[in-house]
């Protein structure tokens, strides 16, 4: 596993909820004659997904976080909130640089070869024409496609487009990286390769998140690892520790075990939380010991980015209804 080495914070995460309205035929029970009338028009009733509920965490330079949990959990939703693509229901997102989301940033084009597809994507992420060439080679040894990379990308499997699409985001040097399961779809050669590059780039006092599946993968590859059901933050702590509750609790719910399973995710949850609070009373003696007055908990140094809510400071109602989208 990669030694931890943290330094300057890079995201900070506070009481972020991020809910979404959705058509639901079930809602149609619970609606009156007239609502099931204008259903049979078109009209349809909508029902809100809570895709998170209250997260807060800061990520620092040197981190390489595993985000894990099962389907439903939120973990994509959380990328996109710190890339930007997306802002929260409530609470607050910031970062010192504009984070790099693989698999977005690069636009590529299915009809045009790896290789056209690598220089739109690098130019896309404001490469300059000098800067180009160089960083050309570097793609082209990173996704280790051979003679495939002259091939349009449609002909690629889902790992070998991933392994691209990694290459690209990669070869930005970003300071915050964030990969949603693309480490699950190469294979063992590329994976290494991938890890390797994760680990320069945190060398580089970067920071990158991975979101995926497998607790082994976090194990293997990261310094930290944050675990999500259903929305809600269970636990954030050192990778092995959290990766290998994550996989004894999801070996009990496979096996039937519900009942263990239910008391595990309790504890650690409640665990989480006590952490949590911990934290957040520290840092917040920590700022008024420096200042000489008391401050409201948060990273004033850092920048705030598309996901910043207007009403973050706002505490309003409904942040705990709904489910997981």
């Amino acid at each position: 596993m990669p030694s931890s080495s943290r330094g300057h914070p890079t995201v900070a995460v506070d009481r972020v909820s991020r809910s979404f309205k959705v058509p639901s035929l079930e809602a149609l029970k619970d609606l009156g004659p007239a609502s099931r009338a204008l259903a049979r028009f078109g009209w349809r009733p909508t029902v809100k997904l809570q895709a998170l509920k209250k997260v807060s965490f800061t990520a620092h330079s040197g981190e390489s976080i595993g985000v894990i949990g099962i389907n439903g959990s939120g973990k994509s939703t959380l990328l996109r909130l710190i890339a930007g693509l997306d802002v929260p229901s409530r609470g607050t997102v910031k970062a010192t640089s504009q984070p790099v989301l693989l698999g977005v940033n690069a636009a590529l084009q299915p009809e045009l070869s790896g290789l056209a597809n690598a220089r739109l994507g690098l130019l896309a992420m404001g490469f300059s024409p000098e800067a180009l060439e160089e960083a050309m080679a570097m793609v082209i040894t990173q996704a280790n496609l051979g003679p495939a990379i002259h091939r349009p990308m449609k002909t690629y499997s889902a790992g070998m487009g991933s392994r691209l699409r990694f290459a690209i985001a990669a070869a930005s040097q970003p300071e915050i990286l964030l990969i949603d399961e693309a480490l699950a779809t190469g294979d063992e050669t590329s994976r290494n390769r991938a890890e390797e590059r994760m680990d320069q780039i945190r060398e580089q006092a970067g920071t990158v998140f991975l979101v995926t599946h497998s607790g082994q993968t976090v194990e293997q590859t990261c310094t930290r690892a944050i675990w999500l059901h259903h929305g809600e933050l269970v636990q954030d702590g050192p990778a092995k520790e959290t990766a290998t509750m994550y996989r004894w609790w999801a070996w009990n719910v496979a096996n039937g075990k519900h009942d263990v399973a239910d008391k595990i995710l309790r504890q650690e949850t409640a665990k989480g939380a006590a952490m949590a609070e911990a934290l957040a009373k520290a840092t917040t003696a920590d700022k008024s010991a420096r200042s000489g007055k008391p401050k409201k908990p948060g990273n004033p140094g850092q920048k705030p980015h598309r996901g910043t809510s207007p009403k973050s400071d706002r505490p309003g109602r409904g942040d705990e209804d709904g489910v997981t989208s």
